[in-house]
Formats: C-alpha cells, structure tokens, sequence
C-alpha cells in the first residue's frame, strides 16, 4: 500500500510539473463552457425544460467542464503505446500489480486536476452566471460520486488500452470510446433531455457513471442512492472486467520485433 500511495503522490507531482499545459486546457475549459452556456441558455430561454432552468444549466455546464478532465472522457494512450512497443514487459516485472499502479497515478493526477480544472471553471460560473449550489449534506455524496466516476473511468480506459495486447493498434477502438463516451455520459446535453423510453437504456451502460451521475448527485436531482449504487456497481464490474482482462494478456506476451 505504501508503494501505491508513492505511485499516487508521483502521479500529482508529475503532472503538476505541466503548469502552462494546464493553465491553457483551463482557458479551453472556459472557452467551451461560454459557447455551451449560449446554447443552453436559448434552449431554457421559454421556460424550464424538465426541470432544467437557466441556473441549473449553468451549474450542469460549468461543473461538467470541471470535471470532464477530472474524470477524463476520452482514452489515454499512454499503456497502449507501451504494450505496442514492447515496454509494458518492464512494468510487469516490476513489484506491483500494472492495474492498481496505474490506478494509484490516475488518482494523483485526479488530485492536482480537482485543484486546477475543476475548480476554476465552477468559479468563474458561479462568479457570472445564476447557479445551483447543494445542500451541505450533498457535498461529502459529491466527493463519493465524483471519486467513483473516476474509477468507472479508468476501468473502461484500461480496457481500451489492454485491448490493444490482441490488436496491437487500438486508434480504430480509442476513437469510438472517446466518440461514444462524449455522447452518452451526459457532456453534450444532460441526459433527462433524452426521450424516456432511452433513458432506462443509457443509464443501464457505464457512461452514465462518469459524469452525469456526479452532477445529478451536485443538483440533488432525486435521491442520490440509487445513482450512487449505480456507480459503484459499474465501478467494481469495470474493475474486475480489467484485472481478468490483464490476466489473461499476461499469460503469453508477445513483443513486436521479436
């Protein structure tokens, strides 16, 4: 555990060294928000639209901007190039279980992330627009939700990236993640605007998870147990789906060149 904790502060220490990186993906964060907003805000503009009015499209936009790099909504590269060039045979080696090492980074850079993405873009909607704050008592089921949609996270990219053992190029299977991630978790649009026959459907996948259930939990949109224990089911699925898909990987590696 104590190799974990290390991998963790490494993991912010590392991406904490990339401070102009961040503090231009916060300015495109901000950008993205204000032409979010502007749709938005026309669409709510006649009245409510299922409950959603001009302050709580606020609060859904510029929290989802927030944490959208928080949870990260596309699929790293980083194993995937290991595996397809050979390195990952290092990291397995190494006296540590690959998923859980990577897991522990992931959470370090999920820490400097909360501090300079997600933070800023809820201040500055807060700051210029009407917005939606919880109850107190919302805030501690907030930190929980977000820390699951994290993990729900990093088990589908996981997958993504072990894919790549049998594939050996997964760009084809990074593209329809990131495309299908974007179009089902809720970024585009909040997922109460599609029709309800859909609605069972999209939250009966992970998608949902990793970032509209956090927002639905920050606007106390209905009790937050069921979306809570829905998060943490796809939570432990993904996880385990990845351990047994690593398991299987490492049986025979085969590295590319010999």
């Amino acid at each position: 555990m104590r190799a974990y904790a290390r991998l963790a502060l490494a993991g912010f220490r590392r991406y904490s060294t990339y401070r102009q990186a961040m503090v231009a993906g916060m300015a495109t964060n901000v950008v993205f928000g204000l032409l979010r907003m502007a749709v938005l805000a026309v669409a709510v503009a006649p009245g409510p639209i299922v409950g959603y009015d001009i302050a709580t499209v606020a609060t859904y936009v510029w929290l989802g901007q927030g944490l959208m790099s928080v949870v990260v909504l596309y699929a790293d590269k980083h194993l995937a190039e290991r595996i397809r060039n050979g390195d990952v045979v290092v990291d397995l080696y190494r006296p540590w279980h690959l998923q859980r090492a990577l897991f522990a980074d992931d959470l370090g850079r999920t820490g400097y992330a909360v501090l300079v993405r997600l933070v800023p873009p809820v201040a500055f909607g807060a700051l210029f627009f009407p917005f939606r704050w919880p109850d107190v008592s919302a805030v501690p089921l907030f930190v929980v939700s977000t820390l699951l949609a994290v993990t729900v996270s990093f088990g589908m990219r996981f997958m993504v990236n072990a894919i790549t053992f049998w594939l050996l190029d997964n760009r084809g299977v990074h593209s329809l993640y990131t495309v299908t991630t974007w179009l089902l978790c809720g970024l585009s649009v909040p997922l109460t605007f599609f029709p309800d026959w859909a609605k069972p459907i999209l939250w009966s996948t992970p998608f949902p998870a990793m970032l509209q259930a956090p927002i639905d939990v920050f606007l106390e949109h209905g009790s937050p147990w069921p979306i809570l224990a829905n998060q943490a089911f796809w939570a432990v699925t993904v996880f385990v789906a990845g351990h047994v898909l690593l398991g299987r990987a490492v049986h025979k590696v085969v590295v590319q060149g010999g």
